[in-house]
């Protein structure tokens, strides 16, 4: 059978997915991000039309479990915008969530409320089915809640086929990661997303992060004076060069309602087709960029 990607409205072909947003948010909110709250469906949609309006076709919302993912408005957006939604399961770093939100799924075995996200659909909205299992890493190590994370994830992915997306605390411990994943727990390399490596932009390190086969997420922008921004391109033509075009991801992360485009003070969702994109074509030809935002994405997210 022919892989699918599972969007909000239901599974398709991975072909009509257009220009892909790998990693952003319409919906957050957690505890470290007190009063910045991305939960207003109306600046959402906007943020959504916009994005269309200028090429975007996909989203992918990287918002877990218990992180305020108001996963029943996103066929409602989905549908008005025209932009495929896809969303997530998965846990965040114990540090996002209340006591109670993590005993919720203390009880029953983790990996069983990742599949049935996956395959009925995600708590609070019945029939929004989640397209991507999403869990985190620590700051140059993986915790006890991170591996306990990672191994519920390995297992929804081998009941599911879904790709596990990986938040890297500023960029690091990919390989303790890649490791942990794709070899002690099983998943294959393809089937894993390494984000946030922009946060971390040693090029050595991204070479040979890239050698275990997983994909690459860059993510941003973040501020003209943090090299997550000014070191961009530059790693990415390493990679590039070193004959990896074919692992790389982009994202824009919008995870505070300050950060929106159209309703804050930006870049927001609009800022990967109004800048980042026509950059990739500028940098690495029409073909690089098709690889970064459609080729790779669609290969990266299929079930």
């Amino acid at each position: 059978m022919k892989s699918v990607v599972r969007t909000v409205l239901g599974d398709v072909d991975p072909d009509v997915l257009g220009r892909v947003d790998a990693h952003d948010h319409l919906f957050l909110r957690s505890r470290q991000l007190p009063g910045q709250e991305l939960d207003d469906a109306s600046a959402a949609r906007t943020e959504l039309a916009e994005f269309a309006r200028l090429g975007g076709a996909t989203v992918v919302q990287w918002t877990p479990y218990g992180l305020g993912r108001r996963a029943a408005e996103l066929p409602f957006l989905a549908r008005e915008t025209g932009v495929h939604l896809i969303a997530a399961t998965g846990l965040h770093q114990a540090r996002h969530y209340a006591d109670d939100v993590l005993a919720a799924v203390a009880g029953p075995r983790l990996a069983e409320v990742f599949v049935r996200e996956l395959t009925q659909g995600i708590t609070g909205a019945p029939g929004v089915r989640a397209g991507l299992v999403k869990v985190a890493g620590g700051y140059h190590g993986l915790d006890p809640h991170a591996r306990w994370t990672m191994t519920a994830a390995a297992e929804a992915h081998r009941a599911t086929g879904a790709t596990v997306g990986v938040h890297l605390e500023h960029g690091s411990s990919g390989l303790e990661v890649a490791q942990l994943l794709c070899g002690e727990l099983g998943v294959a390399p393809e089937s894993v997303i390494l984000g946030h490596l922009n946060r971390f932009p040693d090029d050595r390190a991204l070479r040979e992060l890239a050698a275990t086969g997983c994909f690459l997420g860059f993510e941003g922008p973040s501020r003209a004076h943090h090299a997550t921004d000014w070191r961009l391109f530059d790693a990415l033509a390493a990679l590039i060069d070193a004959g990896h075009a074919d692992r790389l991801l982009l994202g824009g992360d919008t995870v505070v309602a300050s950060a929106r485009a159209t309703t804050g003070e930006g870049p927001g969702l609009p800022y990967l087709p109004r800048v980042l994109w026509p950059r990739l074509a500028r940098e690495f030809g029409r073909e690089g960029e098709t690889a970064v935002t459609v080729a790779n994405p669609a290969r990266a997210l299929v079930l």
